[in-house]
C-alpha cells in the first residue's frame, strides 16, 4: 500500500487532470464525471488555494479512490471529531451516487433496523432523523447529516449498523464473542480498549468491554453483507478502529465480498508500522483539535462516582 507523508491537506487544480496510465475513464461502465467532480469538493477541505499539493506517488486523491474499485464494500474509517473527515464523507456519498453505483450507506452513527428505504428522496432532515431514530447528543446531526442527506436525495437507502443499545448489556457477558477473533487479535483489541480508556478502567471490565467492540462490528458486518448488490459498492462510515481489517468489521464479513477499507489520518503521516497493513489505502487529513481525552474521562468517572455516591447517602 501507499506511504503517505504528513500533508496539509488535499488540494488539487480546478481543472481535473487525466487518469493515470492504466485506469479507465470509466467505473462500471458508467462515466467518471462525478468522479471528477469529487476533486473540486476535495481541494475545498482545508485548503487555502487551489494549487496542487505533493500526493504519494504523485497521485491525486480522486485517483486513490478510483484504485479502491472494483468493491462490493468500501469502508471509511473516521476519527470522530475532524470535522474534515465528516466533509470527506459528503464527497465520497456524492461520487458514487451520482456514478449510480452506491447501493446503501450504512452508519456506525445509527442502529441497526433504522432506515430511511421507505423514504423519498424528497425527505425532510426531521423526518430522516426520526427514521434513522439519531441520537444528535453522541453524534452531532451537524457533522454527520450533510452526508445522509446526500444519499437521501440521491434515492439511496441508508441504514444503521451499530449494535442496538439493548444489546449492549446481552453481549458484555456473551463469551462465545471472545473466540471470533484470533488470541493474538482479542489481546490487541483488548489493549485498544484499555488505552483507549486511558488506562482507567478495572481489569474486570476489559474483557466485557472488548465484547461489546466485537459485537459492534459483528453488527456492522452482517448490514453491510445484507445490502451487498452485485455491481455496487455498500459504504460503510465508521470510526477507524472498527475499519481496521486485522480487528474490525473484515474479520466477520462472508469471503466472498470484496471489501476496500480506508483510514482517515488526521494530523502527522502514518507511521511505517505492521497497523498501517491493515488498510487498503490511509488519507492523511488536517490535525485534529488539541484535547486532553483522558483528562476528560478521567472527570467524567469522577463526576458519575460522586453522582453515585449521593443517591447513596440518606
Amino acid at each position: 500500500m501507499p506511504s503517505w507523508r504528513k500533508t496539509r491537506c488535499w488540494c488539487t487544480e480546478a481543472t481535473p487532470r487525466p487518469l493515470p496510465i492504466g485506469l479507465e475513464p470509466s467505473v462500471f461502465g458508467v462515466a467518471a464525471r462525478p468522479l471528477a467532480a469529487l476533486v473540486a469538493v476535495l481541494a475545498l477541505l482545508g485548503c487555502t488555494t487551489l494549487s496542487p499539493s505533493a500526493a504519494p506517488n504523485g497521485l491525486e486523491p480522486i485517483s486513490q479512490l478510483q484504485q479502491l474499485l472494483p468493491a462490493d464494500a468500501i469502508f471509511l474509517g473516521e476519527q470522530h471529531d475532524v470535522p474534515e473527515h465528516q466533509q470527506i464523507h459528503r464527497a465520497v456519498v456524492e461520487a458514487l451516487a451520482g456514478q449510480q453505483t452506491l447501493a446503501v450507506l450504512a452508519l456506525e452513527m445509527a442502529s441497526q433496523g433504522q432506515s430511511t428505504e421507505k423514504l423519498g428522496s424528497d425527505a425532510s432532515e426531521d423526518t430522516v432523523r426520526a427514521a434513522l431514530h439519531w441520537n444528535n447528543e453522541g453524534w452531532p446531526w451537524s457533522a454527520y447529516g450533510p452526508a445522509v442527506m446526500a444519499a437521501v436525495h440521491a434515492g439511496v437507502p441508508v441504514v444503521g449498523a451499530n449494535l442496538p443499545s439493548a444489546r449492549v448489556r446481552a453481549a458484555m457477558t456473551e463469551s462465545g464473542l471472545d473466540a471470533l477473533l484470533s488470541g493474538p487479535a482479542l489481546q490487541a483489541q483488548q489493549e485498544k480498549v484499555r488505552v483507549g480508556h486511558c488506562n482507567l478502567l478495572p481489569e474486570s471490565q476489559i474483557a466485557p468491554m472488548t465484547r461489546v467492540q466485537i459485537a459492534r462490528d459483528v453488527a456492522m458486518a452482517q448490514t453491510v453483507a445484507r445490502a451487498a448488490l452485485r455491481g455496487k459498492i455498500v459504504l460503510l462510515l465508521a470510526g477507524g478502529g472498527h475499519v481496521d481489517r486485522s480487528l474490525g468489521v473484515p474479520l466477520h464479513l462472508p469471503p466472498d465480498l470484496t471489501v476496500k477499507t480506508v483510514l482517515l489520518q488526521a494530523g502527522p503521516a502514518f507511521e511505517e508500522t505492521e497497523s498501517a497493513d491493515n488498510f487498503d489505502q490511509i488519507w492523511p487529513t488536517g490535525a485534529a483539535p488539541v484535547k486532553d481525552y483522558c483528562a476528560d474521562f478521567s472527570q467524567q468517572r469522577s463526576a458519575a462516582a460522586a453522582a453515585s455516591r449521593s443517591k447513596k447517602e440518606p
